[in-house]
């Protein structure tokens, strides 16, 4: 695992709040990468690798969703009105909660969903109130990762599963420079740490989860940061993001090294099934 200890919750908050616009205007209502199988556009690969999780995952017509990092809501708004599900979904941002559930009024589904502004390592949920946990890339901003998992499986139903696709720490950390690059997506993408396959296959098993699948999908995303270091090369954002704050322009500066990390494979991007075994029948 590669850690940054200088990242804080503080500044992770302020991102999301200042950066959504940005994210709107670079990639669109999802905020994670595309799953690319050919020349898709780039909403078409982000709704793939939505639909991706939710097959793997067995997303079924009336389950109940918690959407950890929900962002926009975009993910939630298609789980609701795509499949059927009862969504919840929790994030960081004041701005992002009023967009996602604006946006879910306007896309007729504010009955099947509700988000939440809050923190995922602190929120609160009764056991058992999920038969899904669903979170694509927000763990890694996660400071006690192991603990998330713990909580998270008592909120899941026996039988229930969790769907995580997650930026990974990957091969030859090593060698300083390759751990330099990862330290240095940390850095300008405020994530406390990285963990790696091994890490978040531990992580799972140790709260009591099965781990069903793993998927490496880092070949098949990473020309999400191609696309937009070219989309902030040929717009006036980062002249925006000056204006805002200095995490904003480091984000954007980083865009190079993500790309750079997933093509040395020092990066990985993971996609992690699990499930929460069923209760024994009592005799």
């Amino acid at each position: 695992m590669i850690s940054c200890p200088s990242v804080t919750q503080r500044e992770i908050r302020g991102h999301y709040e200042l950066s959504t616009l940005f994210y709107w205007l670079l990639w669109g209502r999802h905020i994670h990468h595309g799953l690319w199988e050919g020349d898709e556009s780039p909403a078409q690969a982000q709704q793939q690798l939505t639909e991706t999780l939710c097959q793997l995952g067995r997303i079924q017509p009336g389950n109940r969703v918690l959407d950890v990092g929900c962002g926009m809501g975009g993910s939630s708004i298609h789980l609701a009105k795509q499949v059927g599900c009862e969504v919840t979904g929790v994030t960081l941002s004041r701005v992002q909660q009023t967009w996602a559930s604006t946006s879910a009024l306007f896309h007729g589904v504010s009955r099947l969903t509700r988000f939440l502004r809050g923190d995922a390592e602190r929120v609160e949920f009764p056991p058992g109130s999920f038969d899904v946990v669903w979170s694509i890339e927000c763990t890694e901003h996660l400071f006690d990762k192991p603990a998330f998992f713990r909580r998270a499986a008592d909120w899941l139903v026996p039988g229930g599963r969790m769907a995580i696709c997650a930026w990974l720490a990957g091969d030859g950390l090593d060698d300083p420079a390759r751990a330099r690059q990862v330290y240095d997506v940390c850095e300008g993408f405020l994530c406390p740490s990285l963990g790696s396959f091994d890490d978040y296959r531990g992580w799972m098993t140790e709260a009591g989860l099965i781990v069903e699948e793993t998927c490496d999908w880092t070949d098949r995303v990473w020309r999400t940061w191609e696309i937009c270091r070219d989309r902030v090369a040929k717009s006036r954002v980062r002249w925006l993001a000056k204006c805002l704050d200095k995490n904003s322009v480091l984000f954007l500066d980083r865009f190079d090294t993500i790309l750079n990390a997933y093509k040395t494979k020092a990066m990985r991007y993971g996609c992690l099934i699990a499930t929460k075994p069923a209760e024994r029948m009592s005799r």
